[in-house]
């Protein structure tokens, strides 16, 4: 594992590194790091600005090469679009980097969690500056595009055909779908953000006691039946509580009519 030092002494390598490199036009810093590391686990997020789309497949070889030389145990790539990368690279000390490279026009605020670390036009902080108050005018910030109420329903349909057909698998994977909606509209009732959430320890008590009172002890039918109940009625008791989210009087009959296996 790693230490503050030692992290804080990558994070300055990486910016002097792109300080240097003449196509990268700005740095902004991602996630806990903005306001202070949450603990020693915690990676260090970056997205790296150019001015043109032209300029980003070469700063993104010049970021590559710059972990390479550190001797990662793996460094990843992945494309998003035609002109949006990101790398995660993961060093042997268990120091995690993900690093996105995308043209300044493609910047954008999902969290107020973000500050500018590096800046040599001062477009970047306008273009940043822009999408914040875009970000924080927005009436509900955090809100997925997925129907959560409904995906949630109808999860619990196809896990009561699965527990009748002895596919505990499946079951379980379905259980498992329902606790992802469950958690998603807990997540807003409280405010949080929910682009790359992870910080669940820090939902309500009571919710959490609930929510983990829905993993089974044992795959038989009888408890994966149980289990389905229990993340029922926390589901209710949430979207209930939730300004965002209906559970209409259709989608509430079919999940009082269902009772699985």
């Amino acid at each position: 594992m790693y230490t503050p030092t030692e992290r804080d002494a990558y994070f300055q390598r990486t910016i002097d590194m792109l300080n240097v490199l003449p196509m990268v036009e700005g740095v902004v810093q991602l996630g806990s790091g903005v306001t202070g590391y949450k603990d020693e686990f915690s990676d260090i997020d970056l997205m790296i600005a150019t001015s043109t789309e032209d300029e980003v497949i070469g700063v993104k070889d010049n970021i590559q090469q710059f972990y390479k030389d550190l001797n990662p145990v793996i460094i990843k790539e992945k494309q998003f679009s035609k002109n949006i990368y990101l790398l995660i690279v993961i060093l042997e000390n268990s120091l995690e980097f993900n690093v996105s490279i995308l043209q300044r026009n493609s910047l954008s605020v999902r969290s107020p969690l973000w500050r500018i670390v590096l800046d040599k036009t001062g477009l970047v902080s306008e273009k940043m500056g822009k999408e914040d108050r875009s970000f924080s005018n927005k009436p509900v910030k955090y809100a997925t595009f997925e129907d959560p109420v409904f995906e949630f329903v109808y999860c619990f349909i196809r896990l009561d055909k699965e527990l009748k057909r002895h596919n505990f698998v499946y079951a379980l994977k379905m259980l498992e779908s329902m606790r992802d909606y469950t958690l998603i509209v807990q997540a807003l009732n409280e405010d949080k953000k929910l682009h790359q959430f992870k910080a669940y320890d820090s939902l309500n008590s009571d919710f959490l006691k609930k929510y983990l009172s829905t993993y089974p002890q044992y795959i038989t039918c009888d408890s994966l039946v149980e289990s389905a109940l229990l993340l029922k009625e926390l589901f209710i008791h949430t979207v209930m509580r939730s300004s965002i989210y209906i559970l209409d009087d259709s989608l509430l009959e079919l999940l009082k009519q269902k009772n699985p296996a």
